[in-house]
């Protein structure tokens, strides 16, 4: 590993932030918080907590799971939090990672910081976009130099043995094996497997998680792994070489929809096209999509379960149609029975084209025809999700979502409470009250 990437792993601290970076770690972790707030609801979160609370002992250094209270070890915390934030699919991405930093380096880095007492407050946002820089980086190596379309849970785990070398203070030798060792066990899987199969494995961020922090201890012990070639490799160098300088939690991408980025396009098209000519869901006979290959790929249907449903181009844009929005209860089993839904996600007819195939992942991009029942065709313009880096959301849109998607699980005052810690970080008053906001068990709202 290049001297000069590890000293900004182990060395960088508040002042070598700029504002605007230490800003938009903020609303990211408002945002992934009210993710996992949602995600908490769902089956799969139930089953992984419990999961982690039965086969991951606290051990010498317990800490608590997000959204959940019980202790579990440091790397149990980090696995459920991962999968807990993943169950709802609607937290920042990046596009050339093809994935996301934040569901998994959040719980890596809340798990590590409460198991080693590391209260400050500024220390910790600081973490965050260090976690934000290296994953982003590892993600698009990976996706350069490996030969498979791997979940984002291989490259988390880099990022989270990195953030976990700096919370507990390790050497640059033991930071080298940390992410050598996270990058050798980190989770390698087939993401387009789980689009063709949507089930609750998802992007694999909870497991990068896992063994991010599992390799950082590991490390501390002195077992050995180095090197992690997407970031020693000549042939990365590129990617290295401006950190510090080049910012890339700039470079995330906002979800308005708790669904697929590959889906929004098409969601974003019929919701636009419903607003400008005033339609309901009864004005409509069918609609036609036409995509770029993956999101062809999101080929449920008629889903079955809450992962199908995320994964899924037609039922959520069926859902936009109907609803003229789509949020956690949208994509929920109970909102499947919904007639009009099904008809326009069942008939929907999605084909690709080359030119959007050819853009991806750089863009994204979808147009959308309406066939109305009076025998009227509307088409729209060639439509890219909204939140882009390109063209950003204003921060008041991330703070409605959080609300909007925290305030059902966790009540009005927690929500806010919640809020208030997260919005204070980095004033020097300690991380105590975000911690216990985030990860108190839960209660009737």
């Amino acid at each position: 590993m290049a001297r000069q990437t590890g000293d900004f792993i182990l060395d960088t601290t508040w002042p070598d932030i700029p504002e605007a970076a230490h800003r938009a770690a903020r609303l990211w972790l408002l945002d992934l918080c009210g993710v996992a707030a949602a995600g908490s609801q769902t089956r799969l979160s139930r089953i992984i907590r419990d999961h982690a609370a039965g086969q991951f002992g606290a051990g010498a250094a317990p800490v608590r799971m997000l959204m959940d209270g019980r202790a579990v070890s440091p790397a149990g915390a980090a696995l459920a939090g991962g999968m807990t934030i993943d169950a709802v699919d609607g937290h920042d991405g990046h596009k050339l990672t093809k994935g996301h930093v934040g569901c998994g380096v959040l719980p890596a880095l809340l798990a590590v910081s409460e198991a080693e007492a590391a209260w400050d407050d500024r220390a910790f946002l600081t973490a965050l976009v260090v976690g934000y820089e290296i994953g982003t980086r590892a993600g698009i190596a990976l996706h350069r130099t490996a030969c498979d379309y791997h979940t984002s849970g291989a490259w988390v785990a880099v990022a989270s043995a990195a953030l976990g070398a700096r919370v507990m203070g390790l050497s640059p030798a033991q930071l080298h094996e940390a992410m050598g060792i996270a990058e050798y066990h980190g989770p390698r899987s087939q993401m387009m497997r789980c689009i063709d199969h949507p089930t609750m494995v998802k992007d694999g961020s909870g497991w990068g998680a896992m063994a991010g922090v599992s390799a950082a201890y590991l490390a501390r012990g002195g077992f050995t792994g180095g090197p992690a070639v997407t970031v020693t490799g000549a042939e990365v160098d590129d990617l290295w070489s401006d950190l510090g300088t080049r910012w890339r939690i700039h470079e995330q991408y906002f979800k308005a929809y708790p669904v697929c980025r590959w889906a929004q396009p098409a969601m974003q098209a019929v919701l636009d096209l419903r607003t400008a000519h005033g339609l309901s869901a009864a004005d409509v006979a069918r609609i036609e999509v036409v995509t770029f290959h993956e999101s062809r790929r999101l080929a449920s249907t008629r889903p079955r379960t809450t992962e199908e449903a995320q994964y899924s181009t037609a039922y959520p844009a069926a859902v936009a149609m109907v609803r003229g929005r789509c949020d956690p209860e949208d994509i929920a089993e109970d909102s499947f029975a919904d007639a009009q839904i099904r008809r326009l996600a069942e008939t929907m007819i999605i084909t690709e084209d080359d030119g959007f195939s050819a853009a991806f992942p750089a863009r994204r991009i979808a147009r959308v025809t309406l066939h109305l029942a009076d025998g009227r065709r509307l088409t729209s313009a060639d439509t890219e999700a909204r939140g882009d880096p390109e063209a950003p959301v204003e921060a008041a849109e991330i703070v409605a979502k959080f609300r909007r998607y925290a305030t059902p699980v966790l009540g009005q005052a927690r929500t806010g409470a919640l809020e208030a810690a997260v919005t204070g970080l980095g004033d020097g008053s300690g991380m105590a009250a975000f911690l216990d906001a985030v990860t108190a068990p839960q209660s009737a709202p």
